[in-house]
């Protein structure tokens, strides 16, 4: 007599629980359908920042001011804007020189090609690489590679 009073509360147990479960289904599917949609965020107004006039932070950080004459800038020569750091060459003088101008990072230039305002890179040929002013003009100037290290 005691499984059967334990079964029927078992059962009594079970079925409250599915309804339990069958309820808060309808409650959650019930108020997400009611839900009003959420209203859209204004966005703040952005300010564009505001210029940095260099020779401001330069005074406040204890520079102190350049006159004309030292501001100018020191000439450079035409060698040392270039450094060639490779060379791919055929025997008709064609090809490819990896030149890096002024410091910035090493493109590579085919021959023929503007190197710099006015320049061109007229020829490269073994280990060398030669700019000219025109690739029919005498050369301006001849980079080298240097040596390998054996």
């Amino acid at each position: 007599m005691a499984t059967t009073v334990q079964s029927r509360w078992a059962v009594r147990l079970a079925t409250l629980l599915v309804w339990c479960v069958a309820a808060a289904s309808c409650v959650y599917w019930g108020l997400r359908l009611t839900a009003r949609a959420p209203a859209a965020a204004v966005a703040a107004p952005v300010r564009a920042p505001t210029p940095v006039d260099p020779a401001a932070v330069a005074r406040l950080l204890g520079a102190t001011p350049i006159t004309q004459a030292a501001a100018a800038a020191p000439v450079t020569s035409l060698a040392s804007r270039f450094n060639l750091l490779g060379v791919v060459a055929a025997q008709s003088r064609r090809g490819a020189a990896v030149i890096a101008v002024y410091g910035k990072p090493a493109r590579p230039f085919r021959v023929g090609t503007t190197i710099d305002q006015g320049l061109v890179l007229k020829s490269v040929e073994g280990r060398r690489a030669v700019i000219a002013a025109s690739l029919d003009g005498p050369a301006l100037l001849t980079l080298e590679l240097p040596p390998l290290k054996q």
